[in-house]
């Protein structure tokens, strides 16, 4: 007969969103209240919401902030997690297994112990630090509560201009939230073409859509400071070249891991500066620390280095994976291959695997294939153009990369490109793939086929 210790496990979790609360959701369906105790910590006003529907709800396309949340803070804690809500971890001592916390509303500070930790601080905005771009009305926009930040400033403000800083997803997307909130626009890209996670010639592609839009792109620009009025909030932003009036600015430039907690307990962290784990999502070196999410660094499985990529998608299934292992499971995360799905008004914008300057970098000789194609059959009533664009090695013909920017239709069928990398497939093999097909979906050779078809025939003389 099994005993339950006379005192359950502890398990403290760093982070209230996506791999913080599936990893305690998971960890308490392996095991229950009396042998597991489950404490959460959350500095911010909310639990389990998409990040990635923010863009949607400022743009007015989700009617309600709540709709984007998918566990309350009391439905976590009706599953016996102890789950803390504006409460902030500032410090693990991993000696003493324990984690200071400040509570931010009352200012009251306590050690809570644990046998197990899991770290998902998850990712911060980068703001250069430049001078203005603390000013009222400068935006980042990663959680609930800079949506709502934002909403709140947008309601405030009597002018119509909006700039923002950056053209990555988060940039592209928030500039289209803004035309549908009737906010004149202008995108201020440091890049040659909006969309650093294409290659350039499929940004201008994106950059073309943009414009259609009625966006100002404005590429090549590199802000320097952030001018503000009497009132101290922003005025206008100012690059090298010229003057921008602003009544908000959103900042789009990216994210990084945040993972100052984690540094200042000399955990260990990679190039991106996010955790490294292993492939139970360990810590590397630390037998009882687990981290996932934003804040940390996972494997390419196509260029085989570290990387850091910020996605809903990964988070939860590090939170997965993190609570099946703290529970008493067996898990693994073996890896990614860097696929992401967005779009600008109708076009829809896909990438996998590696671009050509990511090719370049690891030291991969490669051919590339653009082709232009439909996503229905040509005949068909609603079909549109569609660019795909595939990277492959030399000699071997493995499949490197794809991307591809369309109409309706053309951003899923990346899933195809994503499966092959992960199973290691050559273009060779790909153009063999039993696809489904019918008029109203698909040519009967699909696009993604058609650039196989393509990259194969270019790879076999080398």
């Amino acid at each position: 007969m099994s005993r339950v210790s006379p005192r359950a496990e502890r398990l403290v979790v760093i982070g209230g969103d996506a791999a913080g609360m599936s990893a305690a959701s998971q960890a308490r369906r392996l095991r229950g209240p009396d042998e597991l105790e489950i404490v959460a910590f959350e500095r911010g006003h909310f639990t389990s919401y998409s990040a990635c529907g923010i863009p949607y709800w400022v743009g007015g396309d989700v009617t309600e902030r709540d709709q984007l949340i998918a566990r309350t803070p009391g439905e976590h804690r009706e599953r016996a997690i102890d789950l803390r809500m504006r409460t902030e971890v500032t410090e693990i001592d991993i000696a003493g297994q324990r984690v200071r916390a400040r509570d931010l509303d009352r200012g009251a500070e306590s050690w809570t112990s644990y046998d197990k930790l899991v770290i998902a601080t998850g990712a911060r905005p980068v703001r250069p630090e430049m001078p203005g771009m603390d000013a009222p009305g400068v935006h980042g926009v990663q959680t609930l509560d800079d949506g709502q930040a934002l909403l709140d400033s947008l309601a405030r403000t009597r002018g119509r201009r909006a700039v923002v800083v950056g053209a990555g997803y988060i940039g592209v997307e928030m500039a289209e939230a803004l035309i549908n909130r009737g906010y004149g626009v202008t995108v201020l890209n440091r890049g040659k073409e909006p969309m650093s996670t294409l290659d350039p010639d499929m940004g201008r592609l994106v950059h073309r859509a943009m414009e259609g839009l009625g966006i100002t792109m404005v590429n090549d620009a590199e802000v320097t400071k952030v001018l503000t009025g009497d009132d101290g909030r922003v005025r206008a932003v100012v690059t090298e070249d010229a003057e921008y009036p602003a009544d908000v600015v959103v900042l789009g430039i990216g994210v990084r891991p945040e993972t100052s907690l984690a540094r200042a307990a000399g955990l260990p962290l990679g190039h991106h500066h996010g955790l490294l784990t292993d492939l139970a999502m360990r810590v590397r070196g630390h037998e009882n620390i687990w981290a996932g999410g934003d804040c940390v660094e996972v494997l390419d499985l196509v260029s085989g280095q570290e990387r850091h990529i910020a996605l809903g998608t990964h988070a939860n299934k590090h939170g997965q994976v993190i609570g099946t292992n703290a529970g008493g499971g067996y898990a693994t995360f073996p890896g990614v291959v860097g696929t992401a799905v967005s779009k600008v008004c109708d076009l829809e914008i896909a990438r996998t695997g590696l671009r050509e300057k990511d090719a370049h970098r690891v030291g991969l000789r490669f051919e590339a294939v653009t082709i232009e194609s439909t996503s229905r059959a040509g005949y068909y009533p609603g079909a549109s153009p569609m660019t795909v664009k595939m990277l492959a090695e030399r000699r071997t013909g493995r499949l490197l990369g794809v991307q591809i920017v369309g109409r309706e239709g053309a951003a899923k069928r990346v899933d195809i490109a994503a499966v092959a990398l992960t199973a290691g497939l050559t273009v060779e093999q790909m153009t063999a793939l039993d696809l489904g097909y019918a008029p109203p979906f698909s040519p009967v050779w699909d696009p993604v086929l058609v650039a196989a078809r393509k990259a194969a025939a270019k790879v076999r003389p080398a």
